[in-house]
């Protein structure tokens, strides 16, 4: 039991700074939305969806022994933009950036802690790189909803915009895709990166 709240506690605080990422860099490039909207901060209170911040987390842990889930996403106005061209780009990276970044410093530690024996600190420390590693690479796949459709379809053609509407309208089953096929594939990756981040 401890252990699965040790995990959905890593996960919130997680997608929370991950959301808080979107928002920061949305404000940093002309957008005030987030921020008007109180968003810019890591209360939980104003990010916790009740379905992907409690009820998914619990169910994927039941089912797996390792949970998934997500934030209330970071509503952005692409018009205040400054920069149309990459600031919907910037926005989307910003997210598994910022999990990336969580993951590499928590890795950077262990790797120069790490004195052959668990400790708690050691514990909790590869839970959060393991789940934000494994946050910011399922992010990337390039699906609806998922940050890495949005980087796709911010490098390609305007006339492609249609093809995105089309496919966004489908976000819901593009997820269950992600989740059931897609995954099993990607997932090799993060032991990989686990092993740069750590050594071990």
């Amino acid at each position: 039991m401890l252990i699965t709240i040790l995990s959905i506690v890593i996960l919130i605080f997680s997608v929370i700074v991950h959301e808080v990422s979107h928002g920061y860099m949305a404000d940093v490039l002309g957008d005030p939305t987030a921020r008007l909207q109180g968003r810019l901060t890591l209360n939980p209170l104003k990010h916790i969806d009740p379905v992907g911040s409690i009820v998914v987390p619990i169910m994927t842990y039941l089912l797996t022994s390792f949970s998934f889930g997500w934030a209330k996403p970071v509503i952005y106005n692409p018009y205040n933009l400054k920069n149309k061209r990459w600031g919907e780009f910037l926005i989307a990276l910003a997210g598994p950036a910022s999990n990336i970044i969580i993951a590499f410093i928590f890795g950077t530690i262990i790797r120069f802690t790490f004195d052959g024996s668990m400790t708690p600190f050691i514990y909790i420390s590869m839970y959060i790189v393991i789940i934000n590693i494994t946050l910011a690479v399922f992010n990337l796949i390039p699906l609806p909803p998922l940050d890495g459709s949005k980087l796709l379809f911010s490098v390609l053609p305007q006339q492609y915009g249609r093809v995105r509407m089309t496919l966004e309208a489908y976000s819901p089953f593009f997820v269950m895709i992600a989740l059931l096929i897609v995954w099993q594939f990607v997932y090799p990756v993060i032991p990989f990166i686990l092993r740069i981040f750590t050594g071990f």
